[in-house]
């Protein structure tokens, strides 16, 4: 079911696995504060809904701000998202290896600095990535 949508950002749910679904937008410099909000509106969601899984697709989005930028909305978002009862995040990974090298150095400053308290794995493909949202382990 779609629980919210605008033109960053579109949440889908399944309340049978308590999946939540995002497409990763497009990281651009001038549309910065509005993904801001757009991502405070993912926490917010994750809250109301008491979601305990999220999947992230981000194999399209395209990241045109600094390392630095990404580097602290990443610990941002992973802040905001600890405060919530999250169990598990899978991301869909992208081809783009520069990206993915962001993306790892990302999550180990996540989990050095704030030490979430949810499990973060990336997959190569969307089945995979559901396939242990949807496990026990």
């Amino acid at each position: 079911m779609l629980l919210y949508q605008d033109t960053l950002l579109q949440l889908e749910y399944d309340p049978a696995t308590d999946i939540l679904e995002i497409t990763w937008p497009d990281l651009e410099p001038e549309v910065l504060p509005e993904i801001r909000q757009a991502f405070q509106m993912l926490v917010e969601t994750i809250r109301n809904y008491d979601v305990k899984k999220l999947l992230v697709d981000g194999r399209k989005a395209t990241i045109n701000i600094s390392d630095e930028e990404n580097s602290l909305l990443m610990l941002k978002i992973a802040q905001e998202l600890d405060a919530t009862r999250l169990q598990k995040v899978a991301r869909i990974e992208s081809s783009d290896l520069k990206r993915e090298t962001q993306a790892a150095e990302n999550r180990i400053k996540i989990q050095h600095i704030l030490g979430v308290h949810f499990e973060m794995v990336n997959f190569s493909d969307r089945t995979l990535a559901l396939a242990w949202l949807k496990s026990n382990s």
